[in-house]
C-alpha cells in the first residue's frame, strides 16, 4: 500500500512539473491602460491612448487626454504599444506535440473525404507548444486538420484554457479541402521522370469532387433512411453557417475550385496558399473571397515567379482589395506559429504598410475566420483579448510583452522556455 501511495505522489509531483501553468481566473476587476500607442488592428493608431475593459469586454477606446474616470486598476503604459491579440489562421496547434512520437500526433485521419472529423475534440489545451505562443502575442488560433481530399472541420480557440471546451471561441467554423493539382511529377524513386508535367487524372479528380458535393446536397434534401455522417457535416456549407477553406495553388486550379464550389451551392469560400491568385483578383473580389497566404520565408514555387514573390504577394493582393491573412501550414508549423507577427513584419518590410501588415494577423484573420464581431480589433463591445508590448510587435527585436489579456483575464507569459532561460541565466550569473 505504501508503494502505491509513494508512486502516486511521484506521479502527481512530476505532473505538476511538466504540466502547463494554471489558466488565468475570470476578470474580476476593471482595468484601464493609459499612455500607450494603441494599434487598433483596423489601420488606425491612437497615440497616448486609453483602453478600458471590464468583465472580459472592452468598454472604452480613445485618447488618454479625454476627461473620463479611469476604471479599476490603472496600468501606466507610457512609451509602450498595445495591440489586439494575434490570430493564427490554418494552424495545427495542439494536434501534435512531438512529430517523432506517433502517439502525440493527431493531425489527420484515415480516409479521403472526412468533413465530419472535428479537430476541436483532439485539441490539447495543455500542449507546451501552445503555451509558447503567448509571449509573442499569439493568443488565438484556427485549429485545422490535415490530409485527404476533405481534411475535416476546424475550430477557433483561445490559447489559455483548461481543456478544449474552455478554449473554444467558435466551434466548427469551417471545412477544409485540398484541391488537386493539374500538374504532377514522376516518382523518381521508381525511375520515373521527375519533371513537371500535366496530370491526366485532373479532370477525373475534379469530377469526383463535383459528384461528392452533389451527393451530399441530394442526401441533405431527401429522406434519410440511414445517417451519413460525412454528408451531415456538409450542411453548413450549403446554408452559409460554415466556410469552405480550399487549399489550392495555380491560376487554373483556383478558377476551377471557385467555379465548382459556387455551382455546387457553397455560399462562403476562402482560399489557402493560393499561389497564382494575383492573376484572378477580379474573380476573388467579385465573390468576396479572402486568402490565407503561406509564410513568406520560403522559395517561390514557380521558376517564372520573381525572386521576392513570396514577400510581395501580400501587398499585390491587398492593393486589389482582397482580404489577406497569414497561415501557418508547412514545415515545423506548430513551433513556427510563435513567429506569426514576424511573418507579418516581413510582408511589411517588402512594401506593405505596417498597419496593413498588422491587419493580416488581426482584423483580416478575424474577418476570414468569421469572428470579427468578437475579436480582431480594439473596439468597444469586443473581447478584451489584447497585449502590451515594449515596442513594435512585428519586429522580433522589440516584441517584448509586459502584459497580455484573453477575454479580460490577466494571463501568464511564462512558458517552459522562459523558465529554462531564467534557470540557466542564474547558473552563469553565479560563476
Amino acid at each position: 500500500m505504501k508503494k502505491i501511495i509513494y508512486s502516486l505522489l511521484v506521479f502527481f509531483c512530476i505532473g505538476n512539473i511538466v504540466a502547463q501553468q494554471t489558466p488565468a481566473d475570470k476578470q474580476s476587476t476593471a482595468i484601464s491602460i493609459e499612455g500607450a500607442t494603441a494599434h487598433l488592428g483596423n489601420g488606425e493608431v491612437i497615440e497616448n491612448s486609453l483602453i478600458m475593459f471590464n468583465e472580459g469586454k472592452i468598454t472604452f477606446v480613445g485618447s488618454a487626454m479625454m476627461r473620463i474616470a479611469r476604471m479599476g486598476t490603472v496600468i501606466n503604459a507610457t512609451g509602450k504599444h498595445i495591440y489586439p491579440g494575434f490570430i493564427a489562421a490554418n494552424a495545427s496547434l495542439g494536434l501534435a506535440e512531438i512529430d517523432a512520437v506517433k502517439a502525440s500526433v493527431d493531425v489527420d485521419e484515415i480516409g479521403i473525404n472526412n468533413p465530419h472529423i472535428r479537430s476541436l475534440i483532439a485539441y490539447n489545451a495543455e500542449s507546451k507548444v501552445v503555451e509558447s505562443m503567448r509571449p509573442n502575442g499569439v493568443l488565438m488560433a484556427q485549429i485545422t486538420p490535415r490530409g485527404g481530399s476533405i481534411s475535416g472541420t476546424s475550430s477557433i480557440v483561445q490559447l489559455d484554457a483548461w481543456n478544449w471546451e474552455d478554449a473554444a471561441i467558435k466551434v466548427d467554423d469551417a471545412i477544409h479541402m485540398n484541391w488537386p493539382s493539374s500538374f504532377t511529377r514522376g516518382r523518381w524513386w521508381l525511375g520515373e521522370d521527375p519533371a513537371l508535367k500535366p496530370d491526366t487524372r485532373y479532370g477525373k479528380n475534379t469530377d469526383d469532387i463535383k459528384m461528392y458535393f452533389a451527393n451530399a446536397k441530394n442526401y441533405l434534401a431527401g429522406q434519410k433512411s440511414t445517417i451519413n455522417l460525412p454528408f451531415e457535416a456538409m450542411k453548413g456549407l450549403f446554408d452559409g453557417s460554415q466556410r469552405l477553406f480550399i487549399h489550392v495553388n495555380g491560376q487554373k486550379e483556383i478558377t476551377d475550385a471557385i467555379t465548382i464550389a459556387k455551382s455546387a451551392g457553397v455560399k462562403n469560400i476562402a482560399l489557402v496558399h493560393a499561389e497564382g491568385a494575383e492573376s484572378v483578383t477580379d474573380l476573388l473580389v467579385k465573390n468576396d473571397i479572402g486568402v490565407v497566404l503561406e509564410r513568406p520565408h520560403r522559395n517561390p514555387n514557380s521558376e517564372d515567379d520573381a525572386y521576392d514573390y513570396t514577400y510581395t504577394i501580400a501587398k499585390t493582393l491587398m492593393d486589389k482589395g482582397i482580404t489577406v491573412a497569414v497561415g501557418m501550414e508547412g514545415q515545423m508549423e506548430r513551433m513556427n506559429t510563435r513567429n506569426l507577427p514576424f511573418y507579418a513584419g516581413t510582408f511589411s518590410a517588402h512594401g506593405l504598410d505596417k498597419e496593413d501588415a498588422l491587419k493580416m494577423i488581426t482584423s483580416n484573420s478575424a474577418k476570414i475566420l468569421g469572428i470579427s464581431d468578437m475579436v480582431g480589433t480594439l473596439e468597444v463591445g469586443k473581447d478584451a483579448t489584447l497585449f502590451i508590448s515594449e515596442g513594435d510587435a512585428l519586429d522580433m527585436r522589440t516584441n517584448i510583452l509586459s502584459k497580455a489579456f484573453i477575454q479580460g483575464r490577466d494571463i501568464s507569459l511564462e512558458t517552459h522556455q522562459t523558465e529554462l532561460w531564467k534557470r540557466y541565466s542564474n547558473k552563469y550569473k553565479s560563476e
